[in-house]
């Protein structure tokens, strides 16, 4: 069974049925030791990018949003098993042409990690795609608030809805967890593992 690891803020560590193991924007909290055979970078933000963090098997691929988005292109992956599609992120902090979300398919799941944006335009086709999970920033500093996080889920569509990436500086916040307003809420603490 995949198992995620929610490191705290926006960082992530994915692992698969079959070892393969991702790191989506690296910064937060531990469990960096795992050698990656993926990680993702939503964008070059500090608290996104800490690629130095994470060990890295030999032939490790880094998937940045320079790669993921090229000529105005969002582009998508087929990488060890996993099919990885970047899809739009931006907002007055984040602009459109420098920043990516991805949605990633493994062993049969989707799940969305909106990395730092506010409602895109893209977000309206995501309930076609029948999500498993949606992982949505809701500082309302940096990105869109709990209110606008909760719309966004709900025209999303996900089966399990979590906020992440809540108060500047911190991992987690259990009281802004707790307002969050969404459907199909799911709060996953920093430093857990569940089993997707």
């Amino acid at each position: 069974m995949a198992k995620l690891l929610y490191q705290g803020h926006g960082s992530f560590r994915l692992s698969t049925n079959d070892g393969t193991v991702v790191y989506i924007d690296p910064y937060a909290g531990t469990g960096y030791d795992i050698p990656a055979d993926i990680i993702l970078v939503s964008h070059q933000h500090p608290d996104h990018n800490q690629v130095q963090l994470v060990s890295q098997k030999p032939g490790c691929t880094i998937i940045t949003q320079s790669e993921a988005l090229s000529d105005g292109k969002h582009n998508s992956f087929s990488l060890l098993g996993l099919e990885i599609e970047a899809v739009q992120a931006q907002n007055q902090n984040h602009p459109l042409e420098q920043c990516v979300g991805f949605i990633v398919t493994v062993d049969g799941l989707k799940l969305y990690f909106s990395g730092d944006t506010s409602k895109t335009e893209q977000m309206a086709t995501f309930s076609q795609m029948s999500l498993d999970y949606a992982f949505l920033c809701t500082d309302g500093v940096y990105n869109m608030s709990l209110t606008e996080a909760a719309e966004c889920a709900a025209l999303i569509g996900a089966k399990h809805n979590t906020p992440v990436h809540m108060k500047p500086g911190m991992l987690f916040d259990r009281e802004m967890a707790d307002q969050f307003d969404a459907p199909n809420k799911l709060i996953i603490e920093d430093g857990e593992e569940i089993d997707l």
